[in-house]
C-alpha cells in the first residue's frame, strides 16, 4: 500500500450538501494513505450523514458543535486546532466558503479554522451557478491570498441535473492532490519576482493618467510560485488587495518607481514574471496645484512622454533571469503577443484578449501561452487555477531538457 501521508494528522471538515456521502470514502482513503484522522461535521452536514459513520471509519469521536460540554470542558476546541497537522474541509460548501472568507468563527469547524496553525485546504462542492457567481470567485480570491489550497471542483452532471464545474473531487484525487501539496514545492530553493497592477502617472495633486488594472492576475501567481515552494517578492501598484501569503510585497505607484523596485531586485531573482499593466507615457510636466477650469475653457492639453519599458530592460540584461510577459490585447491576439516575444526576447508571454467585459477587473480569464517553438491554450477558468497553470509552465520550461514532459 502507498502511503502518501504518514503519520499526518488530518482534521476532516464536513459540510452541508449532497456531496457529503463521499467524504465517507474519503476519510477511508486517508486512512489507507497512513493518516490519522479525526472528523468534524458542520449542522448542515449532519443533515446527509450521521457522526457514527464517521466515527467507526476514523475510530475516533466525532465533533460537531462548540457547546459539547463533556469536550470544551477541557477547551476542546483548542485541542482539535492543536492536535492537527492539516485541516481539509470536503465538500467545502459555498456557505462555508464565505463564512471562511469573513473570518466567521459560529460554529465549531470555522472557530478550528482561526484557531489553527496548521495549513487549510478545501474542496469546493456547489451547484455549477453558485460555483460560477462573483461572490464565490471572490471568497476564494481572497482564501487563496491566505494561503488556502483550493483543491477543484470538477466538471460533470451534478445531483441538481445541472451540468458544469461545482462536482467535489473523487476521494483519491483528493488524498493524491493533499500529499502533493504537503510535499516540497517544486520550487523550493527559487527566488521570483512578480509585477503586478496599474501604475498612475500624476497630472496634477488630484488626477492621474492610470488603466483598468484590478491587479488579481499578478497577485494569483505571486501567491501559487509561493504555493510551489519559491521565495516570492511581489512588486505592486496601486491596488486593493490582501497580500498573499508569505509574499514580500512592495508598493509603488508610478512606472519609474515600479522599474527602480525591480531593478533593485531582479539580480537576486532566478524568474521575473511582469503580470503589471505599466503605463505606457505619462504627463511631460504635473502641475504643483489642481488644475481649475475657467470659463471659456474648450478643454485640456497634455503632453505626454514615454514611460521606460521594464521588461525589455530586464530581458536585455546580462545574465538575466527567466523572463515572462504578458500581453493584454483588444484584437489579434496571438498575431501581437507572438511579436512581443520575439521583439523583446522573452521566455514567455501570456496574452488574452481585454474589453468588452474581458481580462480587466474580473476574477476569470483566458490565457495563451507563447514561447519560443511552443503554445498552450489555457480554458477560461479562475484567475487562481490560471495562475497554477502559468506556475507549472515556467516550471517545465525551466526544467533540464531532458526532463521536460
Amino acid at each position: 500500500m502507498n502511503q502518501s501521508l504518514p503519520g499526518v494528522r488530518v482534521l476532516l471538515g464536513v459540510s452541508g450538501g449532497i456531496a457529503a456521502y463521499k467524504a465517507a470514502e474519503l476519510l477511508r482513503r486517508l486512512r489507507d494513505a497512513g493518516a490519522q484522522v479525526r472528523v468534524v461535521l458542520t449542522a448542515n452536514a449532519e443533515r446527509f450523514v450521521t457522526a457514527l459513520t464517521f466515527q467507526a471509519l476514523s475510530g475516533n469521536p466525532v465533533r460537531s458543535s462548540l457547546w459539547d460540554e463533556a469536550a470544551e470542558g477541557a477547551m476542546g476546541h483548542i485541542e482539535l486546532a492543536r492536535w492537527a497537522d492539516q485541516v481539509l474541509i470536503a465538500p467545502a460548501s459555498a456557505d462555508l466558503l464565505a463564512r471562511l472568507a469573513q473570518g466567521r468563527a459560529d460554529d465549531l469547524l470555522s472557530t478550528l479554522c482561526l484557531a489553527t496553525a496548521a495549513p487549510l485546504a478545501v474542496a469546493p462542492a456547489m451547484n455549477q451557478q453558485m460555483w460560477a457567481h462573483a461572490a464565490t470567485q471572490a471568497n476564494l480570491a481572497i482564501l487563496r491570498s491566505r494561503g488556502v489550497q483550493v483543491f477543484g471542483p470538477a466538471a460533470g452532471s451534478q445531483a441538481c441535473g445541472d451540468v458544469g464545474s461545482g462536482r467535489l473531487l473523487e476521494p483519491p484525487e483528493l488524498v493524491a492532490a493533499l500529499a502533493a501539496a504537503r510535499a516540497p514545492g517544486e520550487l523550493a530553493g527559487q527566488r521570483w519576482l512578480v509585477s503586478a497592477g496599474p501604475t498612475y502617472e500624476d497630472i496634477d495633486p488630484v488626477r492621474f493618467v492610470g488603466n483598468r488594472s484590478s491587479g488579481r492576475m499578478g497577485f494569483a501567481v505571486a501567491a501559487a510560485a509561493h504555493a510551489a515552494g519559491a521565495q516570492v517578492t511581489l512588486v505592486a501598484g496601486p491596488v486593493a488587495l490582501p497580500t498573499p501569503h508569505g509574499v514580500t510585497r512592495i508598493d509603488v505607484r508610478s512606472a519609474r518607481q515600479m522599474r527602480e523596485a525591480v531593478l533593485a531586485a531582479v539580480a537576486d531573482s532566478e524568474v521575473f514574471v511582469s503580470a503589471a499593466a505599466v503605463g505606457d507615457f505619462r504627463p511631460a510636466a504635473v502641475a504643483p496645484h489642481k488644475l481649475k477650469k475657467a470659463d471659456g475653457d474648450s478643454g485640456l492639453e497634455l503632453s505626454l512622454v514615454q514611460n521606460p519599458d521594464i521588461l525589455a530592460e530586464v530581458a536585455a540584461r546580462s545574465p538575466r533571469p527567466f523572463v515572462v510577459g504578458f500581453a493584454a490585447e483588444t484584437e489579434q491576439v496571438e498575431a501581437h503577443a507572438r511579436a512581443k516575444l520575439e521583439r523583446k526576447r522573452l521566455d514567455l508571454i501570456a496574452a488574452n484578449e481585454v474589453g468588452h467585459e474581458l481580462g480587466f477587473e474580473r476574477d476569470d480569464n483566458a490565457l495563451l501561452l507563447l514561447w519560443p517553438g511552443g503554445r498552450e491554450a489555457l480554458a477560461r477558468t479562475d484567475k487562481g487555477a490560471l495562475a497554477q497553470a502559468l506556475v507549472a509552465r515556467i516550471a517545465r520550461l525551466r526544467a533540464p531538457q531532458g526532463a521536460r514532459p
